[in-house]
């Protein structure tokens, strides 16, 4: 199921949906997390919102990547991921979106992007402290 939610202190909702996921599985500020962001961005000589950066970030938090298999890849939506994941937090990015599922298989966005087809997600491993 579909939630609006959008962080973003002016309420734009394109360009940022790396910030917004974050923030909604981290339950952090719009503005802490971009800050974050940018320095780890600074740390590497690269964008904030580069999946290098924001991938290096989530994992430095204790979080764990996975990768989706290629069983139907055009016919497999975040909505079916939701369905199956309505236990724990996860990031799931579409290679050109990102989106955070939580609470029972919520999907939180700022636009209802349920439809979009998932490669890969990032889910808290147990446990895990953030480092930051």
């Amino acid at each position: 199921m579909f939630v609006q939610y959008n962080p973003n202190p002016m309420q734009k909702n394109v360009g940022d949906c790396t910030v917004r996921a974050i923030s909604k599985a981290m339950n952090k500020s719009w503005n802490e997390v971009y800050t974050e962001l940018c320095a780890k961005g600074f740390e590497l000589c690269d964008m904030p919102d580069s999946n290098a950066v924001w991938g290096a970030y989530l994992l430095a938090n204790g979080y764990k990547r996975f990768m989706l298999p290629e069983v139907c890849p055009m016919c497999y939506t975040i909505a079916d991921f939701a369905a199956e994941h309505t236990e724990g937090t996860f990031i799931v990015g579409t290679g050109s979106h990102v989106v955070c599922i939580s609470e029972g298989g919520k999907i939180f966005d700022s636009w209802d992007s349920s439809d979009r087809m998932p490669i890969y997600y990032f889910m808290k491993e147990e446990g895990a402290q953030n480092e930051l």
